[in-house]
Formats: structure tokens, sequence, C-alpha cells
């Protein structure tokens, strides 16, 4: 590097992280060969440098260099505002002087990364002083729950920035893309390429729970949203363990407590009534089952928040955070509307749940996980003879269907045809009981919209006393 064109600073602690010099060299070389700029674009821009003028700079370049001209010293100057500016730093000289560096293409990109990142240790350095400043001023309206999401997901931010920053990309990289996936789905004995369900019919259908999907789960109360959330959830994690991946699931129950929802696994996977594990009603044999149970479970790479009415901001950044220290696979949310806007204080209803899923489906691309969220129907399905839910029914907001890219519906004939019971020893009575008898423990999963497939109805069993959904048997 030449010494000539600038004295390296040294560092100290208590100075800006800078290297003009670094910054001097990136500017030099690609004067000298515009083609090195195709190698760097992608990774840094003008925001990316320290001194104000090299910012200047860089931005020309660009400029220059996306029209298709040609950027030197000479095309650049006549971008100067005024001579006073170029001369401040040596005038048309200084950029003659930027030229005589010359490095390769596999330089310019490590001094690219040297350029990152001090931008990087300059962005802490803000963040760190607009949090001081924050928490020191007690008359802003921000609680210290409210500045610690922010800085948080500011953090979050810059970790993640040069895997979520994208641009366009080649229809050949797509098409790559593509292929990879039908091949995976090929090599798979289920044809499933997205997180599995357990449910065959239903992996059938979706091909699993794809990346970055936002998935609803909508049905009115004791139709069993939870039961099947739970189930998915539990089968997502029984996989990755399986497969001795670092990665888990998150599932937010704002309804539930943690306690309420592992016993509810619990009692799925040693085949004990819930309520009777809840209630202590259990021999010998079963509680040894019970413990034998959750030995095998404790390893289960699920992680429960069953934080009350949590905000999307709070939702996002643990999430963030999982994803950072373990992995992720799926993110389970039991329900939307129990959720918190950030941005609306029950002003608007409807605004809020807007954002909410709006919010929802930007973390699923952001974290390039399937969402999958539950979702209250209204009461006027109640009010119809034909009880099978629709689209329409969706509570409080059209935007959950429009952010949705998989809604599905879950409808249990025998939760209402129970409230219908004529009076025993009539003959309606009789009739009534062929009709429980030929829905009992029978349950159907409405897909209501699926961007990328069918439509359609899946027919499973639901064994109440497990609270678990199965593959129908025929």
């Amino acid at each position: 590097m030449n010494s000539q064109l600038v004295n390296l600073e040294i560092e100290s602690q208590e100075q800006t992280p800078k290297n003009l010099e670094v910054e001097q060299t990136i500017i030099g070389s690609i004067l000298s060969n515009n083609d090195l700029f195709d190698e760097i674009s992608d990774q840094i821009n003008e925001i990316y440098f320290f001194d104000p003028i090299h910012k200047k700079i860089y931005k020309i370049i660009s400029s220059l260099i996306s029209k298709g001209l040609l950027a030197n010293p000479v095309t650049i100057k006549n971008f100067f505002n005024s001579k006073e500016e170029l001369v401040e730093i040596g005038g048309v000289d200084y950029l003659v002087k930027l030229t005589k560096v010359a490095i390769t293409k596999n330089q310019i990109k490590y001094y690219s990364q040297i350029l990152a990142d001090l931008h990087t240790r300059r962005q802490l350095i803000q963040i760190s002083e607009e949090t001081l400043e924050e928490s020191k001023n007690k008359d802003i309206e921000k609680s210290a729950t409210n500045i610690l999401e922010d800085t948080e997901r500011k953090l979050f931010e810059i970790a993640e920035k040069g895997e979520f920053q994208k641009s366009f990309v080649t229809f050949k990289v797509a098409l790559k893309e593509t292929i990879d996936m039908a091949t995976a789905a090929y090599k798979n004995d289920q044809g499933i390429v997205g997180v599995p369900s357990g449910l065959t019919d239903l992996d059938d259908r979706l091909g699993g729970l794809h990346k970055q999907d936002l998935v609803i789960i909508a049905g009115r109360p004791s139709m069993g949203k939870t039961a099947l959330a739970t189930n998915i959830a539990f089968n997502a994690s029984k996989n990755i363990q399986s497969q001795n991946k670092k990665s888990s699931v998150a599932f937010f129950s704002l309804e539930m407590s943690s306690e309420q929802l592992s016993t509810r696994i619990l009692a799925e996977q040693s085949r004990i009534k819930s309520n009777d594990i809840r209630r202590g009603k259990i021999n010998q044999d079963d509680f040894e089952k019970f413990i034998e149970a959750s030995k095998n479970l404790e390893n289960l790479p699920l992680h429960i928040d069953d934080t009350p009415a949590i905000s999307i901001s709070a939702l996002s950044n643990r999430s963030r955070r999982l994803k950072r220290k373990q992995g992720l696979d799926l993110i389970v949310i039991d329900y939307i509307q129990l959720m918190k806007s950030s941005g609306f204080r029950n002003e608007n209803r409807v605004l809020e749940i807007a954002d909410i899923t709006q919010g929802l489906k930007a973390l699923a691309k952001e974290l390039d996980v399937p969402v999958l969220a539950l979702s209250q129907l209204s009461r006027q399905v109640e009010q119809r003879e034909d009880k099978k839910p629709q689209l329409s029914d969706l509570r409080e907001s059209g935007s959950i269907e429009q952010d949705a890219d998989v809604v599905m519906f879950v409808f249990r004939e025998q939760y209402y045809l129970e409230k219908q019971e004529p009076k025993l020893g009539t003959a309606e009575h009789v009739e009534w009981q062929e009709k429980m008898n030929q829905v009992h423990n029978q349950a159907e999963i409405i897909i209501g919209k699926q961007r990328h497939g069918p439509t359609g109805l899946i027919k499973l069993e639901f064994e109440s006393a497990f609270t678990k959904f199965k593959d129908a048997t025929n």
C-alpha cells in the first residue's frame, strides 16, 4: 500500500473505528479499474465509508458505473459542487494519487470486509449511545421494555444484514433453487420439502409447511385448533431431534401456560388422559408410563413462551434470538387475537390485526421459516345451519386472508351434534345416535386458501381424551 497517500491512523479505544487508508485503497483501485466495482458493489455502499469526501467520491463512482459511464479522476471532478470542496482533499491531484494503488480482485474483497467491519463497529457504538441516552431520559414515552426491544431489533438487523439483504437474482439462480427443492421432494419418501406436520394427508396436500409462509389455522372454540397446532409443533420437534439437527420450534402460547401445554403433549405420548393427569387420577402403572414418557421428551427442541398479550415486536425479537442461539425451523402462535400490535393502542382493532399479520408474514420471510398462527372465527358461523367455516368468517380483519399463504379451518361436526341431543327414548334420539356414531372422533381440515397448491378437505381422527389428531383410518 502506498504510504505517501496518508499516514495510517493508530486507533485507540476512545477513537471512532476507521481506517482512511483502506477507504483510499478501495476508491483508488476502482478508479484505476472500474471492473473491480462489481466485485464489491453488493457488499458495501457509500455509507460504509467514514470520511465524508470518500462517501461522496464512492457515491459518484457508483452513479457513473451504474449508468455505464467511465469513473476516473477526470470524470469525477465535475461532480463536486465547488472547487473548494475538492481542494480540501488536495484537488484532482489527490484523486490521481489514489489511482497509483493497484490491488487484485481478491484483495479488494478483503479490503471491503475490513471496511464493513469498521462500519459495523461504528453502528454498535451508535446503538449503545442511543440506548444510553434513551435509558437516561425519563421524559420519553418509551418504557424500559420498549427500549430493550428496539435495541435488540437493531442489533439483530446488524447481525443478519449479510443474510437478509437481498437483491435481484438471475433466473438461472432461481431455477437452481427450484431444482434443489424438487430434488429434495423427490428424494423424500413422503415428497415433503417443508416442515412436516406429521399428518400424512395434510403433508401430501401442502408438501409440508414451507419456509417464509404464513399459515393460518382457524376455527371456532372447542374445534381443536390448539390441539392441532401442538401436534404439529411436537411432530416438527421430533423430526428435528431424529435428524440430530441443531434447530428448534418456537411455540408462543398466549392462552395456555407452558405447564398446560406440556401436559397435553405428555398425555398424548403416554396415552393417559390429560384430565386424569391434572387431577392425579392415575394408578402406579400409569404414573410409571407418565415418567417414562417425560424422560423421552425432556430434550425435545421445543421452546415455549407463554407471555400473555405479547406484542409483535417482542415476539419477533425473541424469535430472532432463538434462531441465532439454537436455530429455528418453525414458529407457532396461539393465537393472533390475543396478540398486541406495537403501533396501535386499541384505537382500531382491525388495523391492529392487520399490523400483526403483516408483521408475522414479514417475520416468516426474514427468518426464512414457516409461521403457523391460530385465529378465532366470528360468531356468524353459529348463526348458519351449515356450520362449516369459510374465508369470510375470519374474525376482525380481511388482512388475515390477504397476508396468509395458507388458510386452514378445523371443523368437528360431533361438537355441534352433541348439543342437539333429543330426549332419550324417542325416535329422534335413535336417529341422532346413528349420526353421532358416524361422526364420532371425526374431524376435518378445510383448506380454504393455498398459494402453492389446491384447496379442499382432509379427513382426520381426533382423540379428545388425549387432544390428538391423527390420520383417518378409512
